[in-house]
């Protein structure tokens, strides 16, 4: 029985269109399973640009968070109560990670004296030295939880946070309950867009 030549270029097309796809992916998250958070009564309301908000008499508390830095410090984000808590999910080994890394340290200065704290999540790092080599290259002078194996990202309330979507924003409000979020790579507008109104809120 003869193979029609059709045949291997058709699977080599869909080889290199798969390939290709794939790649698209990596451009705005690190890890699989899309930009859901999963089912949980979380009063998500996605708006524009993928960030999620959630109503104020809708939201939830955030969970203990709090354990060694990368910097090796102690670190509670309870402590933070009365500011707006910007949460960012990173690793030193995920590109997109590396591409909003200048948007929130720029904005990290920006907002400070407005009473916002950075908290970073550093996850999947097995070693500190390449986190703390991130840091510093991206001049990153807030605080990041080392959570090697995603304890804290497990935390968190179903529906909020998917463990896979690598890099993630939660920012908290000023009674430090989850008020909105992004799943994917953010820059200072989009950042700017999640935090200014929890600024504002009386």
């Amino acid at each position: 029985m003869s193979v029609s030549p059709a045949l291997p270029r058709r699977r080599a097309f869909l080889l290199v269109t798969a390939v290709a796809a794939t790649g698209a992916l990596t451009l705005t998250s690190c890890g699989s399973g899309g930009t859901s958070g999963g089912s949980g009564d979380t009063k998500f309301v996605t708006g524009t640009g993928g960030i999620s908000t959630v109503a104020k008499s809708g939201r939830h508390a955030a969970p203990k968070l709090s354990g060694e830095t990368v910097d090796g410090k102690q670190l509670d984000v309870a402590d933070l109560k009365g500011k707006v808590v910007v949460l960012n999910v990173w690793g030193s080994w995920c590109a997109p990670c590396r591409a909003e890394a200048p948007y929130l340290s720029k904005v990290a200065k920006e907002t400070r004296s407005k009473g916002v704290e950075f908290v970073g999540i550093n996850t999947r790092d097995t070693d500190k030295g390449p986190a703390v080599a991130f840091e510093k290259q991206f001049e990153a002078d807030y605080p990041s939880l080392y959570d090697p194996i995603g304890k804290l990202i497990l935390r968190f309330p179903k529906g909020s946070l998917n463990p896979q979507a690598i890099p993630s924003t939660i920012v908290l409000d000023k009674d430090g309950k989850i008020a909105a979020r992004a799943l994917m790579a953010l820059d200072d507008k989009k950042l700017h867009q999640m935090i200014d109104p929890l600024i504002a809120e009386k």
